[in-house]
Order: C-alpha cells, then sequence, then structure tokens
C-alpha cells in the first residue's frame, strides 16, 4: 500500500464529495452539487481552509478538512478539524489516523495552539491520539461532544 497525504487537488474533488455524501449527508438536504461547490470553493480560497485527501495508489482513501468555522457550530471557536472520512474498503489501515496527524501539522504550521471537532461516534478514536473531550450535548436530538486539541506550536519571540 502507498499512501500519500496532500492538498486536495480539482481531479479529487468528485470522489470526495462523494465520499463525504455517503458518510454525512446521506438523508439530508444536502445535494451531491453543493457539497462539490462547497470543496471546489476550499480548493480556490485558501483562507476558508484546507481539504487534505488521502491517496492510495493514487485513488482517493479518504479526507479530512482543516475549516475556521464548522458547519452549524454551537460553539464560537476556531479552527476546527471537520469531515473526517475514510473509505469503507480502506478502513483499519491507519488512513485515517495519518490524516489527523496531517491536519494538526498543518494546523501546528499556520500557528495554531487548540484545534477542535465535534464528533460522538469517534470520540474513543480522537481520544487515543491526544483529544480531550470538552463538553457533551445534545444537538438536534442527537449526542454530540465538543473535542479539543492542544498543538506544540511555540509562538515565535517577538
Amino acid at each position: 500500500m502507498s499512501l500519500t497525504i496532500s492538498p486536495m487537488r480539482e481531479n479529487d474533488i468528485a470522489t470526495v464529495a462523494a465520499l463525504r455524501m455517503e458518510a454525512f449527508f446521506a438523508g439530508t438536504d444536502r445535494t451531491y452539487q453543493e457539497d462539490y461547490t462547497g470543496l471546489h470553493r476550499l480548493l480556490l480560497d485558501d483562507s476558508t481552509g484546507q481539504a487534505l485527501v488521502a491517496h492510495v495508489d493514487g485513488n482517493v482513501a479518504g479526507t479530512v478538512l482543516f475549516v475556521p468555522e464548522e458547519l452549524d457550530a454551537i460553539h464560537d471557536l476556531t479552527p476546527w478539524l471537520a469531515g473526517l472520512v475514510v473509505a469503507e474498503t480502506h478502513r483499519g489501515k491507519g488512513i485515517g489516523s495519518a490524516l489527523v496527524s496531517a491536519v494538526e501539522r498543518h494546523a501546528e504550521a499556520s500557528g495554531v495552539e487548540t484545534l477542535y471537532l465535534y464528533s460522538w461516534h469517534a470520540r474513543r478514536f480522537y481520544a487515543a491520539r491526544g483529544w480531550t473531550e470538552m463538553q457533551a450535548f445534545m444537538q438536534d436530538g442527537e449526542p454530540m461532544a465538543l473535542m479539543s486539541r492542544h498543538l506544540r506550536y511555540i509562538r515565535p519571540a517577538t
């Protein structure tokens, strides 16, 4: 298995949007075209964040976002790790962990001291990687957890 993680490219968008639709938006009002357009905007305007994509042997295997605002966030915090998903055929191979590490490194390089995410089902996955659960709450009738990760970023002396 040849794994590479890099910023999303134009030719990744369709596959990434399909992967995200299946994982996050099935049965919702969000359309494939809306997600595709949002990802394309993210690609064109890096001030809105960055999508990282894991490729295995040249094929999209997973993705994660580094964004200043989380979709429908109820906390006034920034920035966020969002949208981590690994294709079902590639799960259990360390790709999710590699994507989390890559977005953490990107955040550190951007001067971020603390990164945030929302999750419920993957809380143990993130906790095993150094994330701390800050608050559990209900959102739209479903349990949710706000988690954070303090990064090793050291502010330059002034």
